[in-house]
């Protein structure tokens, strides 16, 4: 049986109006290989929400592999979730982030500033 190649990649690679609509996840084209997937990214507002519905689930008996499918994640980015957001308000969470990003930021510029020291002691030495 010879499956046409044009029909082959159209099946693997899926288009961006492809997409589920209306649920409040981002998503991100990821190209691996030849492959484009869509890769899912929540908003801290967002994770912080799903930890309060894991939590409400939890203290209902449940355990932790059914909750964890019932707010439509992996076992493993529940436990990281947790460690991360755990017991943060949305406002907690946002302020952290922007504190990422500035910390980030400021990174590069003393990178930037170490080279530039570098280079000036480089020249003054005087290597001619």
């Amino acid at each position: 049986m010879k499956i046409s190649t044009a029909l082959l990649e159209t099946a693997l690679l899926p288009a961006t109006g492809d997409l589920p609509p209306g649920n409040d996840t981002r998503y991100n084209i990821v190209k691996r290989g030849n492959m484009e997937m869509p890769k899912k990214g929540y908003s801290p507002e967002q994770i912080i929400h799903k930890l309060r519905e894991a939590e409400v689930l939890l203290s209902q008996g449940n355990t932790i592999g059914v909750v964890s499918k019932k707010i439509g994640v992996s076992d493993f980015t529940y436990y990281r979730w947790r460690k991360e957001y755990g017991g943060m308000r949305v406002d907690q969470a946002r302020r952290l982030k922007e504190l990422e990003q500035e910390n980030s930021r400021l990174k590069k510029v003393v990178a930037d500033f170490a080279l530039d020291n570098a280079i000036l002691k480089e020249a003054a030495r005087g290597n001619f």
